[in-house]
């Protein structure tokens, strides 16, 4: 599989996780364990963050996570996930996420409210 097409699917595989973190299954049918969902939550966030774990400044390592620990992340989170329920949670991506639908600027809020209080604890140990 070449490059860009692994970026299209990480690009629609980032949205499917997280809408598998809402998907309510049928009565009867399993769900998504609960620490799935924690990893999953993880990776969204992590994907989502302006913060890096290794930042881009330092050459070539500072793309190690843009490159290998995320889509490692993402590959994992898929293959803990049911193949079912990943394959309804790609379609919904495709079809409500990309169509523009996504945009709502609350999803950022806990993004934003955690890093503000990381940088608010980073400054108050500085001071």
């Amino acid at each position: 599989m070449d490059l860009k097409n692994r970026a299209k699917e990480l690009k629609r595989d980032v949205p499917a996780v997280f809408m598998a973190l809402t998907y309510k299954p049928p009565k009867g049918e399993k769900g998504i364990q609960w620490y799935v969902k924690t990893l999953a939550a993880l990776t969204v966030a992590y994907a989502l963050s302006p913060v890096d774990l290794i930042p881009d400044f330092i050459p070539v390592l500072g793309y190690v996570d843009d490159v290998i620990i995320l889509p490692s992340l993402i590959a994992l989170v898929i293959k803990l996930i049911p193949l079912k329920v990943m394959n309804i949670c790609r379609k919904r991506a495709e079809t409500m996420w990309m169509e523009g639908k996504h945009k709502r600027w609350y999803y950022a809020l806990p993004i934003v409210t955690i890093w503000a209080v990381v940088a608010l604890l980073i400054l108050r140990i500085v001071l």
